[in-house]
């Protein structure tokens, strides 16, 4: 008997993707995988219900704690952006694809399918994992080139209830770092995107009128508190979601260039994302040298540029993550962020290891003697003074 294991989201892609294995590629079972990593509850419950009706065997897998705790810390720690994303959908592949081996596994399947396109990064970070086993990959999507088009009418024949419309062909990812928005009209770099592509933040116009600040504690790079209280990791990104998103911070609309090379025009949010991030990035320059933090962004850009590829398999990814975890141990403290109408500032820091000495650097002590700095400033910028000596002879 052919099982595939198909990574299941519940949306028009993967759906589609269940008669489509067995019509057209000989499979006698289906078996889905969901696995939540932060989406809304009712788009759990619904890729459920809809994977139980639809495939011949569903599993869905919560897995929301390690996704935040091994995935989202060590891109906070990494101060992961690639040019200027969050990379949250990127990172969640490769875990959602880590559980569809652990059912292969268990079920003894026969092979792998995903609902990718070949047009887009998704397809290699699923396949980076699934290529890790002996089971080869199937993608109807790519393999048939069908279009978004092409599948709703086909849902409509097979009577699979898809979100989806011709009117609102958008295609949405949410996880609990960040919610991508993409399809449609949206692919028109020009086009002014709606309002209503958008459920995290609020129209930063319509944001409320009143400021306000949060405190955000961490430990070894990790956010630890909220406002003084603390928290694990899961609530308290879901409470800075709100609170963040509230004020209308966390939006992206960026040209992307995606792995294969083709430019592609991208909609975000991710509000606590935003915030912690930006907290993070703020601490460090704290509590770290001047020297770490310059190599440093050598080593984030790199993990970044890995994360967004898929590829936590990488020898190189682990070696970054050794640097960055040890850079960590001295990045502990609070961070003071102001929220307002979609901007998000840094307004305050205190950490036990900052590399920073009041006395040392007011202009009221005395510790060090200003006249000790007269001989530095003798020999600073001295090889420029000789070489325009040299030319204006």
């Amino acid at each position: 008997m052919k099982k595939a294991v198909l990574a299941y989201s519940g949306g028009l892609d993967t759906s589609v993707c269940i008669p489509i294995l067995k019509e057209n590629y000989g499979f006698d079972e289906v078996i889905t995988v969901t696995v939540d990593v932060g989406q809304p509850k009712e788009d759990i419950q619904t890729a459920t219900k809809k994977a139980k009706l639809i495939s011949d065997k569903h599993y869905t897998i919560d897995a929301k704690d390690e996704f935040v705790n091994d995935y989202i810390f060590p891109m906070i720690k990494a101060n992961a952006m690639y040019e200027g994303y969050v990379i949250g959908t990127s990172m969640a592949r490769p875990l959602i694809a880590k559980k569809c081996v652990e059912v292969a596994i268990k079920e003894k399947a026969s092979a792998f399918a995903h609902g990718c396109t070949g047009k887009g990064n998704d397809q290699l970070r699923f396949e980076a994992i699934f290529r890790t086993t002996d089971l080869p990959v199937v993608a109807p999507m790519r393999e048939m080139n069908l279009t978004r088009e092409w599948e709703i009418e086909y849902a409509k024949q097979h009577n699979i209830p898809v979100a989806a419309t011709k009117s609102k062909p958008w295609s949405v990812d949410e996880n609990i770092w960040s919610r991508s928005i993409e399809g449609g009209k949206l692919e028109d770099p020009s086009y002014i995107p709606p309002e209503d592509i958008y459920e995290w933040t609020t129209d930063p116009t319509k944001a409320p009128d009143k400021p306000e600040i949060v405190e955000i504690g961490f430990e070894k790079g990790v956010p630890v508190s909220l406002n003084g209280k603390k928290m694990k990791g899961v609530k308290l990104i879901t409470e800075l979601q709100k609170i963040a998103g509230k004020h209308g911070v966390g939006r992206t609309d960026m040209m992307e260039d995606r792995v294969l090379g083709l430019k592609a025009r991208e909609n975000y949010e991710h509000p606590a994302a935003t915030v912690l991030l930006t907290a993070h990035r703020d601490l460090e320059k704290f509590c770290l040298t001047r020297a770490e933090l310059k190599f440093k962004e050598t080593v984030d850009s790199a993990w970044a540029e890995l994360g967004y590829m898929g590829l936590v398999d990488e020898p190189l990814f682990d070696d970054l993550n050794a640097f960055i975890d040890r850079t960590q141990e001295r990045v502990n403290g609070k961070v003071k962020v102001k929220l307002y109408k979609g901007s998000c500032i840094v307004v305050g820091r205190e950490s036990p290891t900052a590399m920073y000495s009041e006395e040392l650097v007011s202009f009221d002590g005395k510790t060090l003697d200003q006249k000790d700095a007269e001989g530095y400033c003798k020999f600073h910028g001295f090889q420029a003074r000789l070489y325009k000596k040299l030319i204006n002879k």
